[in-house]
């Protein structure tokens, strides 16, 4: 190992001390579900946002909530509804009459982590107001704008079940999620446990293991982790073979109607990474990739009717690329 590759590691190692605290401070409340701890990190020390689909009841809020408390964030739930306006969220100006003056009364996104309950159930326009926040962080009320306090996340939700009267995100508003996670019910012995702890008595509540500014500084350290040329070759020809996949000579060009974007490329880089960081490396493997990779394809592939005919997802071709893309 050359010193400059030794030096990371050190760091990381040194960083990543927090990881540990604050997911065995956040399973002192939530039972299971690693796999969305995980990702929120990821997200996290990303600078990324996450859609979620599953069915409620899955601690979906109460991961989020405890989360923002281990590390002494703000945190806001928005429910979206039909009746949502921009300035539901964004905030608004307020005429005061005394001083014949305006001033800005912010909204609900003026917090670190917000949880966008059921985005789809609101209108377009109000939908859109949250992506530009996501994407600028920033909100522009009247005529200024206001920076958004970072670390900022949105974690927004999808209900697979009931799509009456919802508004779907177009592909290109999906496209600004980093991630998108299907979230599955507890084993029986997380939900014996979630019965247990629930049922009864008083909910538990995490204890304050860091501060958002440590959170800021990790992902300095993030964005340091090294890359080897090779595996950036490998994560190209991962989306590529999203886009051309009769090049690489993976059988699945008739069920694809789009691949994935140039996003899929930056944030399937920066995943992979905080992937390596949450387990103390200072450097990412392919395995890195292919863990993450999932999460950050899964809705940038679009598939053809054909492909639903044949009672096909854009997860089975996904892993269908994933098994036949050479690995170096």
């Amino acid at each position: 190992m050359n010193p400059e590759m030794a030096a990371i590691h050190e760091k990381v190692k040194e960083e990543s001390v927090f990881v540990d605290k604050l997911t065995a401070e956040i399973g002192k409340v939530i039972v299971g579900q690693r796999y969305l701890i995980e990702r929120l990190l990821i997200a996290m020390l990303t600078n990324g946002h996450i859609l979620i689909e599953g069915v409620p009841g899955l601690a979906k809020t109460l991961a989020v909530k405890t989360l923002a408390k281990a590390i002494r964030a703000r945190f806001q739930r928005i429910q979206f509804t039909p009746d949502l306006l921009p300035a539901d969220l964004m905030g608004t100006m307020i005429y005061n009459q005394k001083e014949g003056t305006f001033f800005p009364k912010k909204g609900p996104l003026f917090s670190n982590l917000i949880l966008a309950d059921e985005i789809n159930r609101a209108p377009a326009k109000a939908q859109s107001a949250l992506l530009e926040a996501m994407q600028e962080h920033q909100v522009t009320i009247g005529d200024t704008t206001f920076p958004l306090e970072e670390p900022f996340m949105v974690l927004a939700t999808q209900n697979p079940i009931e799509q009456e009267g919802t508004y779907p995100l177009p592909e290109a508003q999906i496209d600004r999620f980093m991630l998108k996670l299907h979230v599955t019910y507890p084993n029986k012995k997380e939900e014996r446990e979630i019965m247990e702890r629930m049922a009864g008595s008083a909910p538990r509540e995490p204890d304050t293991v860091i501060a958002p500014a440590d959170i800021i500084r990790a992902r300095d350290v993030v964005n340091r982790i090294y890359v080897d040329e090779k595996i950036k070759n490998y994560i190209v020809d991962i989306v590529f073979a999203t886009r051309e996949p009769e090049t690489y000579k993976i059988d699945v060009g008739k069920y694809i109607e789009y691949g994935a974007s140039p996003r899929a490329s930056i944030y399937l880089t920066q995943a992979a990474r905080a992937y390596a960081f949450l387990r103390h490396r200072g450097h990412v493997t392919p395995d890195d990739v292919k863990a993450i990779g999932m999460d950050v394809l899964r809705h940038r592939v679009i598939i053809t009717y054909e492909a639903e005919a044949d009672e096909l997802t854009s997860e089975d071709i996904i892993r269908k690329i994933f098994d036949e893309v050479e690995v170096p």
